[in-house]
């Protein structure tokens, strides 16, 4: 058994533990004050030393987007009534104007209203779509010899082979490394890229009961209607796009961390994804070997950059 998958079992023997004493609790008022509460002491035991690995590509105004959406610009806010930007010597603070040209944009979570008006939009997912078990399964080696290979059934089979069933209720993530190519505003473009087929789709939920899959590209596959996105947005799942950074990940044995703005009626997520793995996984940063609070005092300032259209450290 692999130290992630062992780390994993402890983790759910920690919960099943904190299960059985939530339904009968033996110990008195002060003998709990004594001691970690609930799922304070999953935290301490578990995800206080663990690695995080952030998921996520950051939005810019030219990050890769299909070019039906076209360009989102920045700019510094302004003071309606003065018309001028706020500034740090004269206002104490500055802020920034967002014009985004969709909610499919950068790293995504993509709710089935997407497509099917008749299923939730982004404000309306449960609050459940915030820590799941995590499932990478890799198609890099395919990927290498056929560029717009897409994940088959066969590969999720070999995958479980390996490490055992997909948890029910889990987070899939289809590693590609296709994004190694990001931000480069061309991978919008490419006509042929790694995808999941509708059979591997159709076994993920239908047999495997996941949450949703993920994967690198910002399209879930190349046929001419987009199948698999079309059958997934039709039958009420989910799925995330733009991801990043799979190949710091393990296959198996980590979480994944979920959170997204809460657009009334948005059909897309700005999401951010942060995979949890165990304190002696090779990647990833833990709380406390970084500063958290106070945050770190840079030498250089933010500043906005007008040809790049963002705020950059100079």
């Amino acid at each position: 058994m692999t130290k992630t998958a062992l780390h994993s079992l402890k983790l759910i023997a920690t919960l099943t533990v904190f299960a059985s004493g939530c339904a009968t609790p033996s110990t008195s008022p002060t003998e709990e004050s004594a001691v970690p509460q609930g799922l304070w002491q999953i935290y301490n035991q578990s995800l206080k030393n663990a690695k995080y690995i952030d998921l996520t590509h950051t939005i810019t105004p030219t990050i890769p987007v299909w070019k039906g959406f076209g360009p989102s610009r920045f700019s510094a806010s302004v003071d309606p009534q003065t018309r001028k930007p706020y500034t740090y010597a004269r206002d104490g603070f500055e802020a920034t104007a967002y014009q985004l040209s969709t909610d499919q944009l950068g790293t995504q979570l993509d709710p089935p209203a997407h497509w099917a008006p008749e299923f939730p939009a982004i404000d309306e997912l449960p609050a459940t779509y915030t820590v799941r078990p995590l499932a990478v399964v890799s198609i890099v080696d395919k990927v290498a010899k056929e560029p717009g290979y897409h994940l088959q059934v066969s590969d999720i089979q070999q995958w479980e082979s390996k490490n055992g069933r997909i948890p029910e209720g889990s987070v899939v993530m289809v590693r590609s490394d296709w994004s190694k190519d990001w931000p480069d505003p061309a991978l919008a473009k490419r006509e042929v890229f790694p995808g999941v087929s509708l059979n591997a789709l159709k076994f993920l939920h239908e047999q495997r009961h996941i949450l949703f899959h993920g994967h690198e590209p910002l399209d879930t596959d190349t046929t001419p209607t987009l199948e698999g996105e079309h059958w997934l947005m039709h039958n009420g799942y989910a799925q995330a796009e733009g991801v990043a950074n799979l190949d710091q990940v393990a296959e198996t044995g980590c979480l994944v961390a979920m959170g997204y703005p809460k657009f009334k009626g948005g059909l897309g997520g700005y999401a951010r994804y942060v995979a949890i793995c165990p304190p002696d996984w090779r990647y990833g940063i833990s709380s406390g070997g970084v500063a958290e609070a106070p945050l770190q005092r840079s030498e250089k300032a933010l500043q906005w950059d007008p040809g790049l259209g963002v705020r950059v450290r100079k």
